[in-house]
C-alpha cells in the first residue's frame, strides 16, 4: 500500500470544505484548521485532526493548502511570528488558494525558501460548483519542480491544474480571470435588464441566446438565477469587490486603463452599500432589475 502525504487545509468555508473533503476521500491524512471551528466538524467526524492553530497544522503536514479571506489575512498566516512559514517542515509545500496580491505571494515565496520551504501561489475558479464537484481550474505560480510535486495533491480538487510561471504568476492568472468576469456579469445582467423591460420571458431568452454566441458559463449559469432572483451566493459579492480592488491596483501599476473593470467594481460597490455582501455575484442583477418594468 502506497503511503498517503499528509496535507494540511486552513479555511473550510464555502469552497475549502468541499476542496479538503476531496482530499480526504481519497486517502490522505488531513489536518485542518477554522477560524471557525463548526465548520470543521463533519471532516473532523470523518477522520481529519483538528488543529488550534495556523502553525500546528503545518507542523504536521508535509503538504499545506490554504484558502482564507483577503490579503492581509494570508500575510498574517503565512508571516506571522507562528505562522506558516515559521512552523512548517523542511521540505513542506505551503500552497495558496485565496485569491489575493502578486506582490504578497512573491514576498511568501522568498520568505519561505529561506526557511528551506517551497510556497506556491495557486488560486482558484469555478466558485462553489466548482470546488463541491472537484472542477476547479487551478493556476499556479512558482518553482516547476514543486509544482509538479503536488499535482496529485492539486489534482483532486480539479483536472486543470496549468502552472503559469514564477512565484506571484498564479494570482495574475486570477486576476485576468476575475477581470473576465466582471465585465461579463455586467453584460448578462444588461441583457436580461433589456429583455425583462421588452417584456420577453427570461427562461426563452436565456434558452436561446445560451446556446448562440453570447454563451458563457455566467450567463448559462448565473441567468437563470438572476432570473429567478435567486441570489444565494457560490461566491460572496463582499469577495469578489476584494479581488476587483487588487486588479485595479496591479492594472494601475502597470498604467493600464481597464474601464469595464473599473465600472464592475462601481456597481459591485453600490450593491454592497445597499447591504448585498452575502448575496452571490449574480446578485448585480439587483441594481437592474428593480429599475425595469416587470
Amino acid at each position: 500500500m502506497v503511503e498517503k502525504t499528509p496535507v494540511g487545509f486552513i479555511g473550510l468555508g464555502i469552497m475549502g470544505g468541499h476542496m479538503a473533503g476531496h482530499i480526504l476521500s481519497a486517502g490522505h491524512p488531513l489536518h485542518v484548521h477554522n477560524r471557525t471551528r463548526a465548520k470543521a466538524d463533519s471532516l473532523v467526524a470523518r477522520g481529519a485532526v483538528w488543529h488550534e492553530r495556523p502553525g500546528d497544522v503545518a507542523g504536521a503536514a508535509e503538504v499545506v493548502i490554504t484558502i482564507i479571506g483577503t490579503p492581509a489575512d494570508v500575510e498574517r498566516v503565512y508571516l506571522g511570528a507562528d505562522g506558516l512559514v515559521a512552523r512548517a517542515r523542511p521540505g513542506s509545500v505551503l500552497i495558496d488558494a485565496t485569491t489575493s496580491s502578486p506582490s504578497l505571494a512573491e514576498r511568501i515565496a522568498a520568505a519561505a525558501s529561506a526557511k528551506g520551504v517551497t510556497a506556491l501561489d495557486a488560486p482558484v475558479s469555478g466558485g462553489e460548483v466548482g470546488a463541491r464537484d472537484a472542477k476547479l481550474a487551478i493556476m499556479v505560480g512558482g518553482d516547476a519542480e514543486a509544482v509538479e510535486r503536488v499535482r496529485p495533491v492539486l489534482a483532486l480538487m480539479g483536472g486543470n491544474v496549468v502552472r503559469m510561471g514564477g512565484p506571484g504568476a498564479g494570482q495574475h492568472a486570477k486576476m485576468a480571470n476575475q477581470i473576465a468576469i466582471a465585465s461579463t456579469m455586467v453584460g448578462v445582467c444588461e441583457s436580461l435588464a433589456y429583455a425583462k423591460g421588452a417584456g420577453l420571458a427570461l427562461d426563452s431568452v436565456l434558452k436561446v441566446i445560451g446556446s448562440g454566441a453570447a454563451q458563457s458559463f455566467l450567463l448559462n449559469n448565473l441567468g437563470p438565477r438572476m432570473a429567478k432572483d435567486d441570489y444565494k451566493a457560490g461566491f460572496y459579492v463582499h469577495h469578489f469587490i476584494k479581488d476587483l480592488g487588487i486588479a485595479l491596483a496591479e492594472a494601475e501599476r502597470m498604467r493600464l486603463d481597464l474601464p469595464g473593470l473599473a465600472l464592475a467594481r462601481r456597481l459591485y460597490e453600490e450593491l454592497a452599500r445597499q447591504g448585498h455582501t452575502q448575496d452571490g455575484t449574480q446578485a448585480l442583477f439587483r441594481l437592474y432589475g428593480a429599475s425595469v418594468r416587470a
